[in-house]
């Protein structure tokens, strides 16, 4: 079980997301960022709460709705710790479904530590074309549009270490870090299939880490979906911790209609 979370952590993580993985189109309304990013990934198209007892009645919920529809999209609502109680549950009667649950995890790193280089690891401050390219080619479906990962990270304004892992000379790991206010999210963490279980994975996660320690974000987040228990076992292994859980729910239009 995920521990009791802490609101103004769980705060400080929703709130630097924003600006981590920046949407094309961003509403403030009231308590609540509403995102939409061409479909490209959850969090990106999705209402979150930021506020603590963050609420939609009736009315907020019409308009979120209406938004989502003329972009083309299913409306989708992340309910986090922040989240007013009860609020999963009225969603539910209005015809929303949880897609998925993911876990925010955090580690609190030395800042007095000097990480030991990755070997093969080369790190930009901006996203290159190949590097757009490279992630949109690994990705699962509907995800694999470089366009509309380009229009996410193109758009990062705080300082980001895109990297990319290589070995005998060829790009085989990708990830992401962005730092603000002393903590930096990793993220966009991804291993072409042929060189799956090598251990690429984690030295990226590692290479990124210490990116952070030297930019002066002693405390790296990141968001893990809470079936990859592969993913969340690596995690915890370089130090991360279960910080809190939430629900991406979504709710589909009916069969048949537009």
């Amino acid at each position: 079980m995920p521990p009791v979370p802490d609101p103004g952590l769980v705060h400080a993580c929703e709130q630097r997301i924003v600006n981590a993985w920046p949407a094309p189109t961003t509403m403030l309304l009231g308590d609540w960022v509403v995102r939409m990013a061409n479909g490209y990934s959850g969090r990106a198209n999705s209402a979150t709460p930021l506020a603590a007892g963050a609420d939609l009645d009736d009315g907020m919920l019409d308009l979120i709705e209406g938004l989502f529809a003329r972009a083309g999209l299913p409306p989708c609502v992340r309910v986090t710790p922040l989240a007013a109680r009860g609020l999963r549950d009225r969603l539910f009667a209005r015809g929303y479904q949880i897609r998925d649950s993911s876990f925010g995890m955090t580690v609190t790193l030395d800042d007095e530590a000097d990480p030991a280089p990755v070997a093969g690891l080369a790190i930009e401050p901006f996203a290159s074309d190949d590097w757009i390219k490279a992630v949109s080619g690994f990705q699962i479906a509907g995800m694999r549009n470089p366009a509309h990962l380009a229009a996410i990270v193109r758009g990062i304004r705080m300082p980001a270490a895109f990297a990319t892992l290589s070995v005998a000379g060829e790009p085989a790991a990708f990830g992401l870090s962005v730092a603000e206010r002393g903590m930096a999210e990793i993220g966009s963490v991804i291993v072409a299939g042929h060189q799956r279980g090598k251990g690429l994975g984690r030295a990226l996660v590692r290479g990124l880490m210490g990116w952070a320690v030297r930019s002066g974000a002693a405390t790296p987040y990141l968001q893990v979906d809470q079936s990859n228990g592969a993913a969340i076992a690596l995690y915890r292994s370089l130090g991360f911790g279960i910080a809190y859980g939430y629900d991406t729910m979504v709710r589909f239009a009916p069969s048949g209609s537009r």
